[in-house]
């Protein structure tokens, strides 16, 4: 055993010289002896692995450099992660700029429809789903003993909500519409009319005799469709005929008419009885506040984005 460690430690110093070279002429790497079972290792920061029957090298990167490394992908993942907000909110405002083009295309369409010329009422169920807002006419007469009440509502005026227009708080009169059946003697078929606003005082159809009419008319009126319940609006009651939606198909069913419905125009108002023309054709556009706020998020966060990745100024 002692012949054979003296005959290695001539290799043994030459590997050792050989390797303080090395670490001499690679700046950067550091070299570490450790022992693992008794057996001397010597650690080198390259990634490396020399194994000698008595020695084994490794060299490794430095941690500093690693620790570098994962610090600026980090950064980059956060930077264009980031990108994705100002990006995200101008696509929603440029979203929001087509909606408001369609809502005001509709809208003009709604109100072309309302002010055509009268056309008299069919009884085709698909033409009807394409006539709402149309103007019909039809001749007929009531049966006062079958109204509905659709309530809570208030007096649609038109020359009113121009005046009030742009006012926090109004005071609008609160009342019902009465729908009351309308036997069409010309069509054979009895259909549901929104003869128009009443107080709430006027409610009872005693209180109103005088425009209980009872004769034989002609009727214009505008065709509206059924619709559903909206969130946060009552069930309708009707056993206690309190309506807060169109449903037709029950109204229907409960006076003993067709589903079809349209709203009475102005020039159906009689003294003492309901105020026609009840017709609200103005719909939500709020649009435009929608496109100030995504554009304008947009424009903040793209603008910090900027100052924090491009100019790299601390925020």
């Amino acid at each position: 055993m002692a012949t054979r460690l003296l005959r290695a430690a001539p290799r043994l110093l030459r590997e050792r010289r050989g390797l303080g070279s090395l670490g001499a002429a690679a700046p950067g790497r550091c070299l570490i002896r450790t022992t693992f079972f008794g057996c001397p290792l010597t650690k080198g920061a390259s990634g490396l692995v020399q194994k000698t029957k008595d020695v084994c090298l490794r060299f490794c990167r430095p941690r500093s450099s690693t620790a570098a490394a994962g610090k600026s992908e980090e950064d980059a993942l956060l930077k264009w992660g980031l990108l994705l907000v100002p990006l995200t909110t101008f696509g929603l405002g440029t979203w929001q700029v087509q909606r408001r083009k369609w809502k005001l295309d509709l809208i003009a369409q709604l109100a072309s429809r309302i002010r055509a010329d009268p056309i008299p009422l069919t009884l085709d169920p698909m033409e009807l789903k394409e006539l709402e807002y149309r103007p019909v006419t039809v001749r007929g007469r009531f049966e006062h003993s079958k109204e509905l009440y659709l309530l809570p509502r208030s007096l649609l005026d038109p020359e009113r909500e121009v005046r009030q227009a742009g006012r926090i708080s109004s005071h609008p009169e609160n009342g019902a519409n009465v729908i009351t059946p309308f036997y069409c003697t010309e069509l054979g078929v009895t259909i549901l009319v929104n003869r128009g606003f009443v107080p709430k005082n006027k409610l009872k159809p005693e209180t109103r005799l005088k425009g209980q009419i009872e004769d034989e008319i002609d009727l214009t009126g505008v065709v509206r469709l059924t619709e559903k319940r909206k969130p946060f609006v009552p069930e309708n009651n009707i056993e206690q005929n309190r309506w807060h939606y169109r449903d037709l198909e029950a109204m229907a069913k409960v006076t003993g008419a067709e589903p079809i419905f349209i709203d009475a125009d102005f020039k159906s108002t009689v003294p003492g009885g309901p105020i026609g023309g009840q017709t609200r054709v103005s719909l939500r556009n709020e649009h435009m506040q929608y496109i100030v706020t995504w554009y304008g998020l947009c424009a903040a966060t793209s603008f910090l984005w900027y100052k924090k990745f491009i100019q790299k100024v601390p925020l």
